[in-house]
Order: C-alpha cells, then sequence, then structure tokens
C-alpha cells in the first residue's frame, strides 16, 4: 500500500443504542483504486504494520470526516498522523454544504451509495458481503471524489448551485 499514490481511508464502529454506552473503532478500510483492505480492529488491534501506514507521510490518504475517524483509532493506539486529506475540510473550503459520502458522492458522480448497513453489527465473528461491500466503497469513494475535486479545481469546470428546500 505504501506504493501507491493515494490510499481512501474510513473506519466503522459498532453502533451503540444506549446513552453513555460506546464501543471501540472495529474495522478499518483502506482502498487503493482496485483493492480494498479491511483490518479487524476488534480481532487484531492496531499493528505495527496498520501503525507505520498511518503514520507514512509518502501516500496521501483520504478520508472523510477524519477528526473523528483519528479520535477512535487513537483511542486504540498512540500514533502520529502522516499525510491526510479530509474531503469534508477540502469540499467545505470551496462552499459545498452537503458533506456526507453519500451526498458527496451523488452530487459528484450522480449515482447512490446504499447506506442500509452502516448500522450493523462491526464486531461480528463474519462480516457479511454486505457489510464488506459497504465498508469497501466508503473507503474506494474517497479516492474518486477526491480526484474529481482536483480535476475540477484544475479546470475551473464547475459551478456551485445552492437549492433552497424549503417546502411551500
Amino acid at each position: 500500500m505504501l506504493s501507491q499514490k493515494i490510499l481512501g481511508i474510513d473506519t466503522e464502529t459498532r453502533p451503540s443504542f444506549k446513552k453513555g454506552r460506546s464501543h471501540d473503532v472495529a474495522l478499518l478500510q483502506v482502498s487503493t483504486h482496485d483493492t480494498c483492505f479491511l483490518f479487524r480492529l476488534n480481532l487484531t488491534g492496531m499493528t505495527p504494520a496498520i501503525i507505520r501506514l498511518l503514520e507514512d507521510v509518502s501516500v496521501t490518504k483520504v478520508g472523510l470526516s477524519l477528526h473523528d475517524d483519528m479520535n477512535s483509532l487513537h483511542k486504540r493506539a498512540d500514533f502520529t498522523p502522516g499525510k491526510f486529506v479530509d474531503l469534508q475540510k477540502h469540499v467545505g473550503e470551496l462552499g459545498v454544504e452537503d458533506l456526507s459520502l453519500q451526498k458527496l458522492y451523488a452530487n459528484f458522480f450522480h449515482q447512490k451509495i446504499s447506506k442500509s448497513v452502516r448500522l450493523s453489527n462491526w464486531e461480528s465473528d463474519v462480516l457479511s458481503d454486505s457489510q464488506k461491500l459497504y465498508a469497501a466503497t466508503d473507503a474506494w469513494a474517497c479516492i474518486n471524489i477526491y480526484e474529481e475535486l482536483c480535476r475540477l479545481e484544475e479546470t475551473g469546470d464547475y459551478q456551485l448551485i445552492k437549492i433552497d428546500e424549503q417546502k411551500n
């Protein structure tokens, strides 16, 4: 993975439906353009190889709401984050207001990303195929959004349009 120019990154945590109770991050997804690696942190913990990847400063790692992901990962192990780009911060600086991955992907590519398994148990002994696809898609989509964003900024081939969503 350290030979790549860019990686998409995301995490998943088992949801808690009780006030005051939370769980440690269970899954780290790291994607290239064509392969996504799913690290079951609830089973392996933060291995030296994972920490080395997260601390690397040569490969750009792109994610969404990275502040939350970094806080969750820091609860598992101490490390110094390397080269990261937070898509929410990047698009926010341009004036984009829809900051969820699903909305960003829909706005950039006119395609929908399903979020149906988002609140599933990420600590299950075996992840379902739909969980694996969801997790991989989130990390992979970050690469695509970032590269399209860079292309649009370079070409100037975009226009921000604010849509008033007030009901009549």
